[in-house]
């Protein structure tokens, strides 16, 4: 009679929640200004800070609403009521880290009385462009937002980042033991280059991270100008309320990704007698539990509740499973300022204020390049990375039986690996070592850093290439600067996780019948040029092999073997003799950039600077799905920096928009757009200027 009665229950309940009424806010929109210039990239001016968020959530909105309300949905735990089974999934883990619980316990303590204003004014913003636009609205009983629910999905986000979902994934899939890490190569490069090494006199710094080209993770750029001294521009997520890397009059800094051990999987002693109680230094304790529903939508807005049992212990979120129980502990759970932190390096007006803003230690991760204007260039592999227990084995699961893996504290910022205008004038990032961010006699000593931390060490085919192309001495100009970073070409010696070299090295009398394949490889320069068939050809083959791994569960630290290489070529052969009617193709033609009814040829390849990775498409085609994104090009010297940028597709995430993929020629030419900080210039060359919610 309850399974019977439950369901229609909550059915009725539903109901009645889809008629929330969601109400105006009385915000002063007269006090903010939104400039539309010609590529439909908005530049928000506001009398404060907290105008220029509510700018900012609306004019992103007008962009994006539909993904922002994705990032919104995952925070507050709604997103199987819109998107299924694959969105309770989402909601399980916010359950399970109880990000919601975390925002409204820390919301006070973690935030300054001026940010709050910020985020309020960023929730207005949200909340009154649904009012004015409810047929966009995916789920109305979303609405309204409230700041704590945003501080949620940047909970989530970092953790996330942090490898939680990975954990959590190994722990469901019976894996612990091999916490698998993201297959998908991703990558990012950032550049500084300090004044005494230009012709120029001026500081270089290249932003140029390298995410998913579409969704919840891809760049939106804007520009925020208030009078309280807030002016930058950069990039941003669907939902960010500030810039997360860009520019300012005085500074700029680039992210990007880094993989120090930032989260501990503990395996806990499970008392065979009762099943609720885990053994800690002989002592046994309850494990906390309780049941949540997740909400799974399965036509309209009927949804079907499903009961899911989480846990907690000591060490953190706890999950039991056939092959034990097991927690994971990280610092992303335990402070949740890194919005707060954003903001203020967003405002910072030296590198004093900006060290400051970042040593506040409230951003969980990622490696981070500076310049300025004043001659200072700045290096950091940044992370809230634990304090612990030396004698432990933490890159793989850790002992949850006794307190001494159970750290509470966390590495200090001066702790961190880092460097301030070395001798060589440079530093740099691709994802690679920390102790490798200059020229060699500048390099930091992986032995001064506890081991305990996790730091990378190896290089990636970007650094080396990097290093091939940058010199340790002399000028260099802004053109040379330019063309490194744009560069599209593999390093001498190959540094993939599979070693293929057997490619190369293939005798073509031995293989008559892929001669002409041999041959190309050989004379190929690897540059992953439009034009190239070498290029298209190593591409297959990468992929090809990449794919069979995956599905073999083999693992990506191997070595393709000369009959593999053979089958890869021939398989190569097939391919492009079947969809493209010959035998070699060039990459342009393999691989598209595309948008809509516009597609473009695109250059390069999985970890060249301007890296780009694609997917199978159609008619045998793949389509670029990551990498070269956003970038942004800024040089300081006197007044106002000079900035050029580029977002791959526009500035609209609608079809409908005339900025839906007006940049994607530049995009593909490499032709950055020329950008600015100036107000008066902005508003003297916008095509559009308005008010929200004014025509």
């Amino acid at each position: 009679m309850k399974l019977r009665i439950l369901p229609f229950l909550f059915l009725f309940a539903s109901f009645l929640s889809c008629q929330r009424v969601l109400k105006p806010s009385d915000w002063d929109t007269t006090q903010v200004e939104i400039a539309r210039d010609e590529f439909g990239v908005p530049h928000i001016f506001g009398k404060t800070d907290a105008d220029v968020a509510y700018g900012l959530a609306w004019a992103h909105s007008e962009d994006d609403f539909e993904t922002i309300q994705k990032t919104v949905l995952a925070g507050k735990a709604l997103a199987g009521r819109v998107f299924g089974e694959q969105g309770a999934g989402i909601d399980f883990f916010v359950h399970l880290l109880e990000t919601r619980e975390i925002a409204r316990e820390k919301y006070d303590s973690s935030f300054s009385p001026d940010f709050k204003k910020v985020l309020e004014g960023y929730a207005a913003g949200l909340n009154d462009y649904a009012y004015h636009h409810p047929e966009e609205v995916l789920y109305g009983p979303a609405f309204p937002i409230n700041p704590k629910e945003i501080i949620s999905a940047y909970i989530l986000s970092l953790a996330q980042m942090s490898g939680a979902d990975r954990a959590v994934q190994a722990i469901v899939g019976g894996n612990v033991d091999l916490i698998p890490e993201d297959t998908l190569p991703k990558g990012s490069n950032a550049i500084a280059i300090h004044p005494t090494r230009t012709d120029s006199g001026e500081a270089f710094l290249a932003i140029n991270s390298h995410q998913p080209l579409e969704g919840p993770v891809a760049w939106y750029e804007a520009h925020l100008h208030s009078v309280e001294g807030w002016n930058i521009l950069g990039g941003l997520f669907p939902g960010g309320a500030m810039i997360f890397h860009g520019a300012n009059e005085h500074l700029g800094w680039a992210h990007t990704v880094n993989s120090p051990d930032f989260l501990d999987l503990y395996q806990l002693e499970i008392n065979s007698e009762d099943g609720n109680e885990y053994r800690v230094d002989g002592e046994w304790l309850e494990l906390e539990s309780h049941i949540v529903w997740l909400k799974v939508r399965l036509w309209d807005w009927i949804t079907l509740p499903v009961p899911k049992k989480v846990w907690k212990s000591i060490y953190g979120p706890t999950l039991v499973t056939e092959q034990g129980a097991f927690a994971i502990r990280f610092g992303a759970l335990d402070r949740v300022g890194a919005p707060e932190q954003w903001w203020r390096m967003n405002k910072a007006k030296n590198f004093s204020e900006w060290k400051a803003a970042m040593s506040s230690m409230q951003l969980t991760n990622f490696n981070t390049v500076y310049a300025d204007k004043y001659d200072t260039i700045f290096y950091v592999s940044n992370g809230l990375l634990p304090k612990r227990t030396p004698g432990f084995d933490y890159s793989g699961t850790v002992p949850g039986n006794t307190k001494k893996t159970l750290w509470t504290a966390y590495h200090a910022f001066s702790e961190l690996p880092q460097q301030v205008n070395p001798p060589s004038g440079y530093l740099y990032n691709t994802n690679h070592s920390p102790f490798k961010a200059s020229a060699f006699e500048d390099n930091l000593f992986p032995e001064n850093y506890p081991i305990e931390m996790g730091f990378d060490l190896l290089d990636n085919n970007r650094s080396l290439r990097f290093r091939e192309l940058m010199s340790d001495t002399g000028r260099i100009s802004w053109e040379q600067f330019e063309r490194i970073k744009f560069d599209q070409t593999l390093p001498q010696n190959l540094a993939f996780r599979t070693d293929l070299s057997s490619l190369f090295g293939l005798d073509s009398a031995d293989y008559p019948e892929i001669e002409k394949q041999i041959k190309a490889l050989k004379n190929w320069n690897k540059e992953a040029s439009a034009d190239s068939e070498g290029a298209a050809l190593f591409a297959f083959v990468y992929y090809y092999w990449w794919d069979e791994f995956a599905k073999s569960g083999r693992s990506f630290e191997t070595v393709l073997t000369k009959e593999e290489a053979v089958q890869g070529l021939r398989a190569a052969k097939k391919h492009f003799e079947t969809h493209f009617g010959k035998e070699l193709v060039a990459l342009g033609d393999y691989q598209r950039l595309i948008r809509g009814k516009k597609s473009l040829p695109l250059w390069g390849l999985d970890d060249v600077l301007a890296a780009i990775r694609s997917t199978p498409w159609e008619k045998g085609r793949r389509k670029a799905v990551q990498g070269e994104s956003y970038i942004l090009m800024a040089r300081f010297g006197e007044g106002l920096p000079i900035l050029e940028s580029i977002n791959v597709y526009g500035a609209s995430n609608r079809p409908e928009s005339p900025h839906y993929a007006d940049q994607m020629e530049r995009f593909v030419k490499r032709d950055l757009k020329p950008m600015t900080l100036d107000k008066d210039q902005v508003l003297k060359s916008a095509v559009r200027v308005y008010h929200p919610g004014k025509r």
